[in-house]
């Protein structure tokens, strides 16, 4: 993989940023365009002008095609018509999520061969990642704290992703289900003051957006001081000051326009802070027909069953796939609000696939029926 920028010039960088942190305790193509499903692409001097900073744009945006992508190997092995109704997911840029269950001696190796794949040689492309590091997390995360082996842990492991990432154009979502740092035991930062080094040392890499999961426009929920205001502290305790912005919907299945209507407050709120100019990305692989978390009526809350038909009433709780990855946020083709799109237009950098509903409970195994269901019941 050609690189513009000397790895040992990266590796110093991530190396001095990190020491300085731990002192201060703290479709068969090579790669999809920016607008998917036949959207023209956000190229040109006046689009990337009104998107000052956005990375995002401008670009091609990389499709791996691999074994560590889940829907890959159905997709290859798929022929006909399941071939091509397997394409919408297979072939969608969408983010890997990279935990601790890949080892920190293995966690380098792994994240350049799946930039190779993804830039098919074409080292402008954007990857995009998703970090699901700290230990414990979710509703462990609630009952203890991590221990000092594990926070060493986290910190060698961050430091050797971010090496691997070098200067490669990234869009790294940070953490999904952010929210769970919010429930550490007796009220303790511990967990974000991991995710804010983790912040510190991917921002610090040239060509990297990092988007740290803020939850949903239903989580966290109203009360409790508010949905907007928790999720702007637990912004603010994981380092947002020094982020590209924040991701949403990452695991929930809101609609487009209620978490841009959430993200906008969050920016504004974040403004009257102090912290300016932060942007965000919303999750739409999983909103195509949107319901709140927690009113699902399935077997299991875990695992919403797929829509039959892109028809549902609006009572029926399912999921089907939303807006293809897509930097044209305000594309009048996605059919929302005039309101939603004068705000995305403003403070959204994309909608991203960041979530993973062919997957048994967003997590594994692929489920061939769940994919097949999800494309042919998606209103796009």
């Amino acid at each position: 993989m050609r690189r513009t920028t000397p790895r040992r010039i990266v590796a110093r960088l991530v190396a001095v940023t990190a020491l300085s942190l731990i002192a201060s305790g703290s479709a068969l193509g090579t790669a999809s365009t920016v607008a998917s499903a036949g959207t023209p692409a956000a190229t040109g001097a006046e689009e990337r002008e009104t998107s000052a900073g956005n990375r995002l744009v401008g670009r091609e945006w990389g499709v791996y095609k691999g074994p560590a992508e889940m829907a890959w190997e159905p997709y290859v092995k798929a022929t006909g018509r399941k071939k091509k109704l397997l394409a919408t997911i297979a072939l969608a840029p969408k983010a890997k999520w990279f935990g601790a269950w890949i080892p920190d001696r293995d966690i380098a190796a792994k994240v350049e061969d799946y930039i190779a794949k993804s830039q098919d040689g074409n080292p402008d492309a954007l990857v995009q990642l998703a970090v699901f590091r700290m230990v414990p997390w979710e509703h462990e995360a609630c009952r203890r704290l991590p221990t000092e082996a594990e926070k060493k842990s986290y910190r060698v492991w961050t430091r050797r992703f971010a090496r691997a990432v070098g200067d490669t154009p990234t869009a790294l979502i940070l953490q999904p289900d952010g929210p769970f740092a919010l429930c550490a035991p007796g009220g303790s930062t511990a967990p974000s003051r991991l995710i804010a080094y983790s912040t510190r040392v991917y921002s610090a890499l040239p060509n990297t957006s990092v988007y740290i999961d803020a939850g949903a426009a239903d989580w966290p929920a109203p009360g409790n001081g508010g949905g907007v205001r928790s999720a702007v502290k637990l912004l603010v305790r994981a380092g947002v000051e020094h982020a590209r912005g924040f991701a949403l919907n990452s695991t929930h299945y809101s609609s487009t326009d209620l978490e841009v209507e959430r993200g906008t407050e969050i920016v504004e709120a974040l403004e009257r802070r102090g912290i300016t100019d932060k942007h965000f990305v919303v999750n739409t692989s999983s909103n195509g027909h949107p319901f709140p978390f927690g009113t699902y009526t399935g077997p299991d809350p875990n695992n919403a069953k797929v829509c039959r038909t892109g028809n549902e009433s609006a009572s029926t709780t399912c999921v089907t796939l939303g807006i293809p990855p897509t930097a044209e946020v305000a594309h009048p083709r996605w059919g929302l609000s005039d309101l939603t799109n004068e705000r995305a237009a403003a403070h959204v950098d994309a909608y991203l696939w960041f979530g993973r509903p062919w997957l048994h409970r967003q997590a594994k195994p692929f489920v061939m029926k769940r994919a097949l269901r999800l494309v042919r019941s998606s209103p796009y």
